[in-house]
């Protein structure tokens, strides 16, 4: 089976070990990144198989229609990325495990390591040392400040207990069902959506990105921040107000801001407002990039590919499709890509 992976970005998965999975069939991967139909569909061209990482790259019906020997598109998590109508109306199956059960702990970590990260100045100082100085900054400690939760899910309760280790009081805001998971774990929650933004000295973001919680946090509620708070957003760029982060921090509340993720990635040509501002700690969308959650989700992906193959497809997310699906070849090469 002819089988592409997109946007593997540090050539990282033929390195796993799950990759022995696709032992047998010809494998092509791209580590760049392209977004033109064009590109992409003389790429693609002899794919029958497409796995997908993440939400990087759009598949959308103007590619769709170009791929006639697509069959299957492999991936795990949410799909808003994808036409799932159009992949159906062409019998492409998608298939994608959601993962629901255990939080992503990676992402709870890189989290906490970004609030380090900015409350300790760790990254201006390591520029500074770089240049020859000494001490340039002042950093801030957690013990005793107020980590709020925007979100109390998964990830945001596993965030919490990291707050409460370092001896935090943590204040929760969200839904009701997840406010009162928040009091059981014997946590606060904030009496009010404006209690949250004013009393949080460390305000993370933990809500999933969809029409309801798109934009949710607004210009008005980032000014009622303290002047050295933090805000911290490792989940979607959407969930803030378009070009709201920005204007806040350049009029100082809250004072600084840890980000790891954006509307457009990668990054055109490296360029972003926050990037350019002493105040802001960027990573490039690395919660979930570590080797034990790269295990975890290829191994998902490449057996829901193999069950594809014996014709016994799992994790379907457009069951319709499979009326319209036709045989692969189920024979191939030895690994291959670029």
């Amino acid at each position: 089976m002819n089988i592409t992976i997109l946007d593997d970005y540090q050539d990282a998965v033929r390195t796993l070990r799950c990759f022995d999975m696709l032992a047998g069939h010809h494998v092509t991967i791209w580590n760049d990144h392209a977004r033109e139909t064009g590109i992409l569909a003389a790429r693609l061209q002899d794919t029958e198989a497409l796995v997908l990482i993440r939400e990087r790259t759009p598949i959308r019906a103007p590619l769709i229609e170009r791929l006639p020997g697509l069959r299957l598109i492999s991936q795990r998590g949410v799909y808003p990325h994808i036409d799932i109508g159009a992949c159906t109306r062409s019998g492409v199956i998608v298939s994608s495990n959601m993962g629901e059960g255990k939080p992503s702990y990676a992402t709870a970590e890189l989290t906490w390591g970004l609030v380090l990260a900015a409350m300790r100045k760790i990254p201006q100082e390591m520029i500074a040392m770089r240049a020859g100085r000494w001490q340039s900054t002042v950093g801030l400690c957690l013990r005793g400040r107020t980590l709020g939760i925007f979100g109390y899910g998964r990830i945001g309760a596993v965030v919490a207990g990291y707050g409460k280790a370092f001896g935090m009081k943590v204040l929760a805001w969200g839904r009701e069902t997840s406010l009162s998971r928040a009091r059981a774990d014997g946590h606060a929650a904030a009496s009010s959506r404006a209690e949250l933004f004013e009393e949080a000295d460390i305000l993370s973001l933990h809500l999933r990105l969809i029409d309801a919680t798109r934009g949710i946090v607004t210009g008005d509620d980032l000014a009622r921040m303290k002047p050295e708070a933090l805000i911290v957003n490792t989940s979607r760029a959407g969930l803030i107000e378009p070009g709201a982060l920005e204007a806040a921090l350049l009029a100082g509340r809250p004072g600084m801001a840890a980000v790891d993720v954006y509307e457009e990635e990668p990054l055109p040509d490296g360029r972003h407002p926050l990037l350019a501002m002493d105040n802001v700690v960027c990573t490039p969308h690395l919660g979930y990039v570590e080797r034990g959650s790269y295990e975890a989700q290829f191994a998902e992906i490449f057996e829901q590919i193999l069950a594809y193959q014996s014709g016994r497809p799992i994790n379907v997310v457009n069951p319709s499709a499979l009326t319209e699906k036709r045989v692969i070849s189920r024979s191939g090469k030895s690994h291959g890509g670029v």
